[in-house]
């Protein structure tokens, strides 16, 4: 019983960092990367799908990236989410190919997207320490159940704990990564 509710805690704590390295990957930093846009959706024929799923996006230089419908109808489409997408993008395109230079970043924007990360970073945090709390409950429940004795309680209680401090060690490790990222010039 203990053991199913520490890998349930795992795994949920686990998602927690997922769902983080997915946010810090929308944090745009002054390189070129396709995962910036990996939040977008285009309409393709009436049906919301994913940037990635309808064309091909590349790297083409450090500063810039390409991105190749399949379809060549899909080029207004394509650049009319990129628009929409609040990343501050400007897309250009040149026949079939739609390019995505990537603006410098002023020391101003810089610090925005530190203190985005850093929200980022507190909210994974918040939503480790729920599961702690809920892993807690779960473990209390069955002390009073009768179910286990006091004595493991409190060592099913310190490792969801010890699990807990991995974590939020793991989100201090990418927070720090990715504030180092966006602060190099």
């Amino acid at each position: 019983m203990i053991n199913e509710i520490m890998s349930d805690t795992e795994s949920r704590m686990g998602k927690s960092l997922q769902a983080l390295a997915g946010n810090f990957n929308k944090i745009r930093t002054g390189r070129a990367s396709p995962s910036i846009l990996d939040g977008i959706m285009v309409s393709y024929y009436g049906t919301p799908t994913p940037l990635n799923q309808v064309s091909n996006i590349s790297v083409e230089d450090a500063r810039t990236l390409a991105l190749s419908p399949w379809e060549k109808p899909m080029i207004p489409e394509i650049e009319k989410a990129i628009m929409k997408s609040d990343l501050g993008l400007n897309p250009s395109t040149t026949g079939d190919i739609i390019r995505i230079p990537m603006p410098a970043l002023t020391e101003e924007t810089r610090k925005g997207f530190v203190k985005q990360a850093r929200a980022e970073a507190e909210n994974a945090r918040v939503s480790i320490r729920n599961v702690r709390r809920d892993a807690i409950a779960s473990v209390k429940d069955l002390q009073k159940e009768k179910e286990i004795s006091e004595d493991e309680e409190h060592k099913a209680t310190d490792g969801v704990q010890k699990i807990t401090d991995k974590f939020v060690a793991e989100v201090d490790k990418a927070l720090s990564a990715k504030e180092a990222d966006l602060t190099e010039i």
